[in-house]
C-alpha cells in the first residue's frame, strides 16, 4: 500500500525539517520545497495527497500556489493547509480558493498539524506515533 504523500513548503528550512520528521513518524511520506514555484513543479510531477505551505515566501506565496493549483485541472482538488504568521491578515482571496481547507497560525506544533492532516485525508491510526 502506498503512503499518502505530503508536500511541505516553507522558506525556513528548520520548519520543513521538523514537519518532515513529524509527517514521516505519523506514517506518511514527506517531500519538501523552499518556495511556491518549487512546490508547484513538485506537485505537477508527484501529485501529493496534501500540501502544507507557508503563506509568506519568496517567488510565489502560499496563496499564489493554491491559486495556480486551482487553475490546473489535475491539481485543483489537492487540499492545502496554509500556515500564517500570527497577526498577519490573510486576504479574503484565500477564502475563495476551494483547495485551501485550513489556515493555521504560527507558532504551531508539528503534532497538531499532523492531526489536521489526518482529519483532512484520513489515515491509519495504527501507524500513529508521537510527533
Amino acid at each position: 500500500m502506498t503512503k499518502p504523500l505530503i508536500l511541505l513548503v516553507d522558506d525556513e528550512a528548520h520548519i520543513t525539517h521538523v514537519m518532515s520528521r513529524a509527517v514521516q513518524s505519523a506514517g506518511f511520506e514527506a517531500m519538501t520545497a523552499e518556495d511556491g514555484e518549487e512546490a508547484y513543479e513538485l506537485a505537477c510531477e508527484r501529485r501529493p495527497t496534501l500540501i502544507v505551505t507557508d503563506l509568506q515566501m519568496p517567488y510565489m506565496s502560499g496563496i499564489d500556489l493554491a491559486k495556480r493549483m486551482n487553475e490546473h485541472h489535475e491539481l485543483g482538488n489537492i487540499p492545502v493547509i496554509l500556515l500564517s504568521a500570527r497577526g498577519y491578515v490573510v486576504s479574503e482571496e484565500a477564502g475563495d480558493l476551494k483547495n485551501i481547507r485550513m489556515i493555521i497560525e504560527k507558532p504551531f506544533s508539528a503534532k497538531s498539524v499532523v492531526g489536521h492532516i489526518r482529519d483532512l485525508i484520513g489515515g491509519d491510526e495504527s501507524g500513529r506515533t508521537a510527533a
